[in-house]
């Protein structure tokens, strides 16, 4: 096959900021010609049809097609898969072999990223696909003194379900998060943690990103995150202020309201850099969109790589300061054995599995892990429609879970944990990695 053979076959992808910004990229019949080539090129390969639903959705396409090819595949029919892509980046980082500098220059979410872009630009989404991106004002309102109460109770009736699916389309099996009034950054108050240690690619001292799940839903992800961080000698702040990295809203393909998040949360995380701070933050997806989306989509924003090179996930940066030989390992107690879930937007950073090395550096710990899509996203896996579809995404890691015997499970996602506790049905609950190192130093 053409390409095969070229020099660097079997290196690292190259990937290409997204040309949003150029002409003919909203253009509706532009977009169809490059579906149409690279559903092609995935109709001949078909590796990734256990990723996600996305791939059998093309491949069913085609297969019930009057020629069983893409060319019999009617136009109007192409949105159908880019609905079921959650832009998890798998098929990009893990599966897919055309992707640049392959000649074919495959980027599978990128292109499904464009025709949400386009869809978004020619119709608006319904009100559900509005309100749940809109995390931080659903927070806020939901988070109202006496307001919140009656929320996380109506969340958790049946009577209550019932009327939010039939409302807003979110399935009533669907796991909803609670909220709360105290959020962490009204939690919030500033200690003397010491004076912070430089060492190596590490500066010592973090500002927290808390994210609007870590803000409003569990802050105590936040809370145990300090205790860490805090207890390996690392000074602790806040970004003066952040709103939603803006993940919910590029799922959408909602340009503009990305665009406003960046022009928000950039400015302090940059004051912070120049403070002698690091950025960390708690959900993978929230250190994926400043590591990797922002800079793709603003490459000659000198903030946004300012940014870029200073943001981590808690556990690659604990590892940096192991490698260093700053990181506490005065562990008070084992975990025991831990099926350990790592995300989909967490193995994409490609830094490795840093949280399962670092568990592994607790003595009477035995980790089995689980390299599946939980088949949550962002709001995929609530939504009437996607339900069903995502919990059989889940059933694999769920199943892994279970062949453990472990005595608990964990996702760097805590959406995605959720998301594992509905699919096993069980009544168990999934801890957080932090949450589990706090316990391990017994803090």
């Amino acid at each position: 096959m053409a390409g095969e053979t070229r020099e660097g076959s079997l290196g690292a992808p190259t990937r290409h900021a997204l040309d949003w910004q150029g002409a003919g990229f909203f253009d509706p019949e532009a977009l169809n010609r490059e579906l149409e080539r690279v559903y092609d090129i995935c109709h001949g390969c078909r590796r990734c049809v256990s990723l996600c639903h996305a791939f059998p959705t093309l491949f069913d396409l085609v297969d019930e097609s009057a020629t069983m090819e893409v060319d019999g595949v009617a136009k109007s029919d192409y949105m159908k898969v880019v609905d079921h892509c959650y832009l998890c980046d798998l098929c990009y980082m893990t599966k897919c072999p055309y992707v640049p500098p392959h000649e074919w220059n495959v980027d599978f979410p990128h292109l499904m990223l464009r025709a949400k872009m386009v869809k978004h630009r020619q119709q608006k989404p319904p009100l559900r696909d509005r309100v749940l991106s809109s995390t931080d004002t659903v927070g806020k309102l939901a988070g109202i003194p006496i307001v919140v109460q009656t929320v996380n109770a109506a969340n958790q009736s049946r009577l209550g379900r019932a009327m939010l699916s039939k409302a807003f389309g979110v399935h009533p099996e669907a796991h909803v998060p609670e909220y709360h009034s105290k959020t962490f950054r009204k939690r919030w108050r500033e200690r003397d943690s010491g004076e912070p240690r430089p060492i190596g690619a590490t500066r010592g001292r973090v500002a927290l990103f808390t994210t609007c799940y870590g803000n409003y839903n569990e802050p105590r992800l936040n809370e145990d995150l300090q205790a860490v961080l805090e207890h390996n000698g690392i000074a602790v702040t806040l970004l003066r202020q952040e709103r939603c990295c803006g993940m919910p809203k590029l799922e959408l393909g909602d340009i503009d309201a990305l665009q406003s998040a960046r022009a928000t949360n950039i400015p302090p995380m940059v004051e912070a850099i120049d403070a002698g701070c690091d950025i960390v933050a708690v959900i993978p997806s929230c250190v994926l969109m400043f590591k990797q989306e922002l800079p793709l989509l603003f490459p000659d924003d000198p903030d946004v790589a300012k940014v870029k090179a200073h943001v981590f996930d808690p556990f690659e940066y604990l590892m940096l300061r192991h490698k260093e030989g700053g990181l506490n390992l005065d562990f008070a107690s084992g975990l025991g054995k831990l099926a350990y879930h790592a995300a989909c937007h967490l193995r994409v950073q490609n830094i490795g599995l840093k949280t399962r090395d670092l568990l592994a550096l607790i003595p009477g710990t035995e980790i089995d892990v689980i390299e599946r899509c939980s088949g949550h996203d962002g709001t995929y896996a609530v939504k009437q429609e996607y339900h069903d579809v995502s919990r059989k995404i889940c059933r694999p890691v769920a199943r892994g879970v279970t062949q453990a015997q472990a005595d608990c499970y964990a996702s760097d996602c805590p959406m995605a944990g959720h998301q594992i506790a509905t699919t096993l049905g069980d009544g168990s609950a999934p801890q957080h990695p932090v949450s589990l190192l706090r316990k391990a130093y017994g803090i």
